[in-house]
């Protein structure tokens, strides 16, 4: 089966591009948008309109396969690729994909995602959200040209069983970090609530009091709502290094703060993502491993996730061969191909890692839907709930599309009579 006809297409994805820099750096608010001069290289404003190009395959059997080119919301920041603009990527890719496209065979899609990821212009490889909606589309073109579900053609293809239980989903809350929570205790979201702690003095705060004030709350607000002991969520806060700014990257300092968070999350497993942001990847891994050794020094059960700093495959085989952490965050957009995804989770659960397949509030329904398809095949530890922020639509995109594809292949499995 070959591609006959390709088509790029502009599109908003479900959040917004956000300039990491100035926002820790304290740049204020006025109502959604955020007041100041951007720090990041690329952004005109603090907060822009977050975009997403659409790309559209024909096939030879008149279908059309579909993947979106999505960035994450906080692009340019922590060794990411910059800032993804539309008009700036789509003649180029008319100019330079499209006749790679036309007449590709796309029976097979690893050797089509591989090809295409190492593709490079300029001496440089193809910017990662192009390279994550491409693959997006060739999978879907693989599934569609064969008559198969997206995770059946990745589990045929990397030999991985088709398993029938549900994925741990986890919900973000974007600033609505109350209201947020009783939605996702009201439908038992099995992992909660990432918080977006991102500011020391309106979030965290000066001596990490205001975190400490909201992981009391939100363990009493669990116990409170929730209509049976069955339901035992695991806490999940994203801090994007704030912890280090207050602490100056004292990891005994670090440790000792977490431990108090700890004791404020209990009964609850509780898992801290990106305490600090060391500016590199070899000093991310190095103060990350100390944390994690100074909070089992205390007999802590606090797990550390990585997030900044852990963007790309390799960056991934470097944290888990360090043992730094817990957990790793593999951001979907930011490691391109999703073949590099799968290879992730796989190399994550072959050292005894944690894997968390996240991804962005920036992304679109084709992606999360496309990402879901990944993690029934590749089994990661959870799975974010996205796009946006809103919580509920994207749980409606994510948990949905999971339970579609669980019906369906039991049919396939177990046919009814």
């Amino acid at each position: 089966m070959k591609v006959v006809d390709v088509q790029f297409t502009p599109a908003f994805s479900s959040f917004y591009f956000d300039d990491q820099a100035a926002i820790k750096a304290g740049a204020g608010q006025d109502g959604f948008t955020y007041v100041g001069k951007a720090a990041t290289p690329g952004f005109d404003r603090i907060r822009q309109s977050g975009e997403a190009v659409s790309i559209l395959l024909k096939l030879e059997n008149g279908l059309w396969a579909e993947g979106d080119c999505a960035a994450v919301q906080y692009s340019g920041a922590a060794g990411r690729d910059p800032l993804f603009a539309a008009a700036r990527y789509v003649p180029w890719m008319n100019e330079v994909l499209r006749p790679l496209l036309i007449g590709r065979n796309v029976t097979n899609f690893v050797g089509n995602a591989r090809f295409f990821d190492s593709l490079e212009y300029d001496g440089s490889q193809i910017h990662t959200a192009i390279r994550y909606g491409l693959s997006q589309a060739l999978l879907d073109a693989t599934a569609k040209s064969s008559g198969r579900l997206k995770v059946e053609v990745i589990c045929d293809e990397y030999g991985l069983p088709i398993e029938l239980s549900p994925l741990a989903l986890f919900g973000q809350s974007g600033d609505d970090r109350y209201n947020a929570v009783d939605k996702m205790i009201m439908k038992r979201v099995d992992v909660l609530p990432h918080g977006l702690i991102n500011n020391v003095v309106t979030k965290l705060g000066k001596n990490g009091g205001k975190l400490k004030e909201y992981v009391t709350w939100l363990t009493q607000r669990i116990l409170q709502l929730r209509n049976d002991r069955d339901y035992v969520p695991t806490l999940h806060i994203d801090v994007y290094g704030t912890i280090g700014m207050i602490f100056d990257n004292d990891s005994e300092k670090i440790a000792a703060y977490l431990t108090l968070l700890e004791a404020r999350a209990a009964p609850f497993s509780l898992y801290i993502e990106g305490p600090v942001d060391a500016g590199g990847r070899a000093a991310q891994i190095a103060l990350l491993g100390e944390i994690r050794r100074a909070l089992r020094a205390r007999a802590s059960t606090v797990k550390i996730v990585a997030d900044e700093w852990c963007n790309t495959y390799s960056d991934i085989v470097e944290f888990v061969n360090a043992a730094c952490c817990d957990m790793v965050q593999i951001k979907t957009p930011d490691l391109g191909s999703i073949h590099n995804t799968i290879e992730a989770v796989l190399y994550c659960h072959a050292h005894k890692v944690e894997a968390y397949q996240g991804g962005t509030c920036n992304e679109t329904d084709i992606s999360a839907r496309t990402c879901l398809h990944v993690a029934q095949a590749t089994r990661p530890q959870r799975v974010l709930v996205k796009p946006g922020m809103g919580f509920d639509e994207g749980m409606t995109i994510v948990a949905n599309e999971m339970r579609r594809n669980l019906s369906i292949l039991q049919t396939k499995i177990a046919p009814a009579e």
